[in-house]
């Protein structure tokens, strides 16, 4: 009878024993965190922004047969716009910027004369395109130049107009923060020349005016 009884508690132990395990709890599936994926900068967009650099280039003055080297510094305002498709990587824009500038160089002219070339003011307007590896933006740019080529000859009243001619050139832009940007510029421009009348520089003569410039800028998307 004892002998039995054990083994009925040793049949009801053994048939207990898997509903007991599986009543307790699974061990959870260790969590993986999501991959970090960064965001993508998009350059679409208005902005504004500052720029300021230094100029050098070079001044025929054909009536004379001299050449000048005017130089000097520039700081002035942009205003653009860029387009960038979805996903693609390709930015293009449209920018005008415009300066106040100090360029100006002279040579020696005939009669113990001095023959200087002045630009007070500068601008541009032009096409962009860029390829953007995110938040860096390298690009080629280049359309209109406009400015004003002023002659000047010692003892004479000189002459001054407001020509229109044409720039290229290209340049890198990278995200500083936010919607902060900053760039550096090189432009080639021609912007024409101006003629001088006997009376006005002593010989009838133009002075013409081209330019390297290299600037700096930062600007602010919207």
């Amino acid at each position: 009878m004892m002998r039995s009884a054990i083994a009925g508690f040793a049949f009801l132990a053994l048939a207990a024993a898997p509903a007991s395990a599986a009543d307790l709890p699974r061990q959870s599936m260790p969590y993986k965190a999501p991959a970090y994926v960064p965001a993508v900068y998009n350059w679409s967009g208005f902005y504004l922004g500052l720029n300021g650099g230094g100029a050098w280039g070079d001044s025929h003055w054909n009536g004379f047969g001299v050449s000048n080297s005017p130089s000097g510094g520039m700081f002035g305002v942009t205003a653009g716009y860029n387009w960038q498709g979805m996903g693609s990587p390709w930015v293009f824009g449209l920018e005008g910027d415009v300066a106040w500038t100090g360029i100006d160089g002279g040579t020696a002219c005939p009669a113990a004369t001095n023959c200087e070339t002045r630009n007070n003011w500068f601008g541009t307007t032009r096409g962009r395109v860029g390829y953007s590896w995110n938040r860096f933006l390298p690009y080629v740019t280049g359309g209109i130049a406009f400015g004003d080529v002023e002659t000047r000859r010692a003892g004479f009243s000189g002459s001054s107009d407001t020509n229109v001619g044409w720039t290229i050139g290209g340049g890198v832009e990278g995200v500083i923060v936010g919607n902060w940007t900053a760039k550096l510029e090189y432009l080639y421009a021609d912007i024409g020349d101006t003629g001088c009348s006997a009376a006005a520089c002593g010989t009838a003569t133009n002075a013409d005016l081209q330019l390297s410039i290299f600037r700096a800028g930062i600007n602010y998307r919207f």
